[in-house]
């Protein structure tokens, strides 16, 4: 009997737990359905963490997007691939909408892509133990992706989505776009007839969501000097050489400007010698050279990552003062490259926090807190940031994104579908 009422708790606690809480009828129909769809839900997640979709693979990415094409249709939604130019190299977006007269108007934020390439090992989805799942892009972000779709069946199946103006827009291209501009003309356009950007890249757990995130951008480091024998090294006549100067400007960024709050800039690779080649496109470097030649050509690159513009250029500044002051018999150029731009936290944003974390509190799964801007990195809510309040961080919780055997965590995969529910179902009367 013991165990029969312990299974009894486990099946249906959450529900009855929910049922005690501030929660309207139809709220709480919304999280019965959930429950009943969710091995659907799983199915899906399954069908498409087993679909390899790197950035650059262009086919897998529209596989996915096919997937998502299939069942939003079912739900009431037109849907549309939007291509971009040939020119930035990538698959292009898929984008499934709605149109209303009621409600805010939301666009929901998600990415097909991951950062495991065709070439890389695979791993399909895999349960690891009764909580946790792995596959790729797991946690970032077909979890989330995935969410968003629950959530929205649910919805649509009680007709709660009628009349109501929802745009999803689940990018080709998040992790490695070629051409930022280009890519994310179209997003940005459409952002400007919704009233709240919601994006769904991973969640750090149940109790913090995202009201600001870091912009990120490139810089690249070029330095030359004077090739000679090493013997010669530090001599007025021959100077210090392409890698000294590398070194000494990379300590002095370090020693300079390392410390500040929400900044970061890291060398990510260094090639150096008497001749270099490198491919900006695969990030693949060559160097010649031998121990007693003085180096003539080194070069870095790496990347920026700020809060606000105002941080960002000065620090482009402050780099380039750096640059300029030259070691003896060596020169330096420093190019920077805008990225993803920043999401500068906005009264309106923790306004939808505050939406958030009441939603948390009527289902009984605790308080929502606006998490620290400097444990996110950028992502493609920032884009319409300006133009549109938001949260983020909605999606999938998980660890090890990016890396391989990255997870999802199925315990919480539930919760966090049945909170953004009634998040979109609140924002849409």
């Amino acid at each position: 009997m013991k165990k029969l009422a312990l299974i009894l708790i486990l099946a249906f606690g959450p529900f009855l737990s929910f049922a005690q809480q501030k929660l309207n009828k139809e709220e709480l129909q919304l999280v019965e359905l959930i429950d009943k769809n969710y091995q659907e839900t799983v199915a899906l997640l399954e069908e498409v963490l087993n679909i390899n979709s790197g950035s650059l693979n262009k086919e897998g990415v529209r596989e996915v997007g096919r997937v998502f094409e299939r069942e939003f249709q079912k739900i009431g939604f037109e849907t549309e691939w939007i291509e971009v130019p040939a020119e930035v190299n990538r698959a292009g977006h898929f984008v499934a909408s709605r149109k209303g007269t009621k409600g805010k108007k939301l666009l929901l934020i998600g990415h097909l892509d991951t950062v495991f390439e065709k070439d890389m090992p695979f791993t399909p989805f895999t349960w690891l133990n009764d909580s946790t799942a792995t596959g790729q892009g797991a946690n970032d972000m077909k979890g989330g992706d995935v969410l968003v779709f629950a959530s929205l069946k649910a919805l649509h199946e009680l007709g709660l989505l009628d009349d109501r103006s929802i745009t999803v827009y689940f990018m080709g291209d998040e992790e490695s776009s070629g051409d930022n501009e280009l890519s994310r003309r179209d997003f940005i356009e459409r952002a400007k007839s919704h009233d709240i950007a919601l994006g769904y890249e991973t969640a750090q757990g149940f109790n913090s969501v995202t009201v600001a995130r870091r912009g990120s951008s490139g810089w690249t480091l070029k330095t030359t000097g004077r090739q000679s024998h090493s013997s010669g090294v530090f001599r007025e006549s021959v100077g210090y050489g392409a890698i000294y100067e590398a070194a000494r400007i990379l300590t002095e960024f370090r020693e300079e400007l390392a410390g500040e709050q929400y900044l970061t800039f890291n060398p990510g690779q260094i090639i150096g010698g008497s001749d270099i080649s490198y491919d900006e496109e695969t990030g693949k470097g060559e160097a010649l050279g031998k121990t007693n030649i003085v180096a003539r050509e080194a070069y870095v690159t790496g990347d920026l990552r700020f809060l606000g513009e105002e941080q960002k250029e000065r620090t482009r500044a402050k780099m380039q003062e750096i640059v300029d002051r030259n070691l003896n018999q060596t020169d330096a150029e420093i190019t920077f490259r805008d990225g993803i731009p920043s999401m500068s936290p906005r009264e309106e944003n923790y306004e939808l926090a505050a939406i958030l974390n009441q939603v948390s509190l009527d289902m009984g799964l605790g308080e929502v807190k606006p998490g620290d801007p400097g444990s996110r990195g950028a992502a493609d809510i920032a884009y319409v940031a300006d133009i549109l309040p938001g949260l983020d961080g909605l999606g999938a919780s998980g660890r090890g994104a990016h890396a391989p055997g990255e997870t999802i965590n199925m315990k919480q995969f539930p919760d966090l579908i049945k909170r953004n529910t009634l998040l979109l179902y609140r924002l849409t009367r």
